[in-house]
């Protein structure tokens, strides 16, 4: 049978990490070691469902420029058809510059995404015919919020939805009924809901009509809930190498458990052993990850 094939539209970055030997001093330089890869919710999304066995395309923004080209080159060794990207002259690629402390963990980050905003509705019109013979649709928060509800409104298949940021997680607000199903995290959850504990911002997004809810709890594991389902799972143990792109390959192992009909609990379970194979890996869309090894 061929596989299910998804579209991915959102944002594709150069993610340039400065990672410290030890601690980070504030204020001053401390040695360590400088990265340069590729990176991008949307970006890491593709490439994971690529590694997961589906047909992907991607539709972001690119500059016309060396960072621009090597994105291309490297979605494509991913696998990930980069057709519907759309290349914007005189636009300067996206960049995502950021310092991990001692341990992995993200401690501060510039965001340079100006591009993305040349998604536009306008642009995308043109392409509604090859992202509806699709069997699913991703969107990220990176959108702008007129693209993200031209797109819910014109979409026939299956919307899953990354909101990215806290900032950026309200452009979902009103098309929450449109999604089958969202990855956000608790400080998403809450600023999508208003509500506090993640009981009450998953009941919410349930409320509003979403499908299925897959609340990231960091280390205390994910939360999934569908109709009156609730599926609490913990974390699975595993050192920290880098958590850049875990939540992305969350998001993904959702998208692939869902288009192949496994249940909520399945679809919990894959999304935590993404996120644990991505945070063991120095690289945002780990090559180790596979459809089999998310059913180990």
């Amino acid at each position: 049978m061929e596989a299910r094939c998804v579209t991915v539209v959102g944002g594709a970055n150069t993610d340039i990490c400065g990672r410290p030997e030890k601690a980070l001093i504030r204020h001053d330089s401390a040695p360590g070691r400088v990265s340069v890869r590729h990176g991008g919710v949307g970006r890491n999304i593709a490439c994971d469902l690529a590694r997961l066995g589906l047909r992907t395309r991607l539709v972001t923004a690119l500059g016309d420029d060396g960072f621009g080209a090597s994105v291309r080159e490297g979605c494509l060794s991913c696998g990930v058809d980069m057709s519907l990207a759309h290349t914007i002259r005189g636009v300067r690629s996206s960049v995502y510059l950021y310092l991990s402390d001692g341990n992995g963990e993200m401690d501060a980050a510039v965001s340079d995404m100006e591009i993305t905003d040349a998604l536009t509705p306008e642009r995308l019109r043109a392409q509604l015919e090859e992202i509806n013979a699709s069997d699913a649709v991703v969107l990220d928060g990176n959108l702008p919020e007129e693209t993200i509800a031209f797109l819910c409104e014109h979409v026939r298949v299956p919307i899953f939805a990354d909101p990215v940021s806290t900032a950026k997680a309200p452009r979902f607000i009103p098309v929450l009924g449109r999604l089958a199903a969202i990855k956000p995290n608790l400080m998403e959850a809450r600023a999508l809901t208003g509500r506090e504990s993640a009981e009450d911002c998953a009941a919410a997004l349930l409320k509003a009509g979403v499908g299925s809810v897959f609340l990231s709890l960091g280390a205390e594991g994910i939360l999934a809930a569908a109709g009156d389902e609730r599926v609490l799972l913990p974390c699975e143990r595993t050192g920290i190498v880098s958590a850049t792109g875990a939540g992305d390959a969350a998001t993904a192992a959702v998208v692939w458990a869902m288009t192949q009909g496994l249940d909520l609990a399945s679809a919990a379970r894959a999304a935590l052993r993404a996120g644990a194979l991505t945070v063991a890996s120095e690289e945002a869309s780990p090559p180790q990850l596979s459809a089999s090894a998310l059913l180990a």
